[in-house]
């Protein structure tokens, strides 16, 4: 559904993206993961034309893009960082109105309006005006927007940024049901346990570079030790001392926090137990912390 080969992009002397290659199957879900900067944005830009690029090739759909860009959107539903819904309509007017920027008659709108708005739990808000929707509403009617004219693949631009934990888990529902439906999406996010819960496959970018790419269980395995110690209290550096190179593989500190990488939990639980100023936390290693070891832990702007 989506191939990137050699892509390339330059703003003055900074290179934003750097020699890209990806590829997107039909039916899974694709995650694009990176920290502010990494060149993310600039890269779902280039895929749907919106820009173009210094070097490489693109095909999104089965259809060069640049070159035939426009071809190509029709065949794609977007789903922004911001949510741009039409504050003068209502919610059926905004699914009514969207469909009709994609050719599509009255009718053949009307007809799928039902399933659209189950889909997104807005059944009984259809005649709403926006501004009275909660944020999770707004967020599921961008996403059941995005499926007016069923496309063949999604783009999904940090689709639960700002929602709450309840509303958060509404929008994962939604894209499981489309995931298992055979959708094609493409996910951009912050959250390491969204993309762990979604993506089949995913990429890491930072620099505009590739740096890992793979299943989100299969990247955990083969850049991380299996456990996670986090260690914190009085007396923490005098117990790191002591214990580096030992108990634990490898050592990151972190604020006030030691965080201990490890395939022996309980040797390092055994040896703080004889510390009982410092508490601990004991957890299973995920993406995040594939994803901060491969591209750091300072603060990007």
């Amino acid at each position: 559904m989506l191939k990137v080969r050699g892509l390339t992009k330059r703003y003055g002397d900074i290179e934003v993206v750097r020699g890209l290659d990806l590829s997107v199957r039909r039916g899974e879900c694709f995650g694009l993961l990176g920290p502010n900067g990494a060149g993310k944005t600039t890269t779902l830009r280039l895929m749907l034309g919106l820009i173009e690029p210094d070097a490489g090739s693109i095909e999104l759909a089965g259809i060069a893009v640049p070159q035939h860009a426009r071809e190509a959107r029709m065949k794609v539903g977007v789903v922004p960082q911001m949510d741009n819904l039409d504050p003068d309509f209502s919610v059926r007017e905004n699914l009514l109105a969207y469909g009709r920027y994609f050719g599509m008659d009255k009718a053949a709108i009307a007809a799928r309006l039902p399933e659209l708005l189950e889909f997104a739990g807005l059944a009984s808000k259809a005649d709403a005006q926006i501004a009275q929707l909660s944020g999770g509403m707004k967020r599921r009617l961008t996403l059941a927007r995005a499926l007016v004219h069923d496309p063949d693949i999604l783009f999904l631009d940090e689709p639960t940024t700002g929602l709450d934990p309840q509303a958060r888990h509404l929008i994962w529902q939604g894209l499981r049901r489309l995931i298992a439906d055979g959708k094609t999406i493409v996910l951009t996010t912050h959250f390491m346990e969204e993309a762990e819960r979604l993506t089949d496959r995913l990429a890491i970018l930072d620099h505009g570079s590739l740096v890992a790419e793979g299943a989100p269980r299969a990247l955990i395995e083969s850049h991380i030790e299996p456990a996670v110690v986090e260690v914190y209290g009085e007396g923490l550096d005098a117990w790191r001392r002591d214990h580096a190179g030992g108990v634990c593989q490898r050592f990151e500190t972190v604020g006030e926090t030691l965080f201990c990488y490890t395939c022996n939990a309980e040797q390092v639980i055994d040896a703080l137990k004889r510390a009982p100023a410092l508490r601990y936390l004991h957890r299973p290693s995920n993406l995040e912390d594939v994803f901060l070891k491969l591209t750091g832990r300072d603060l990007r702007d």
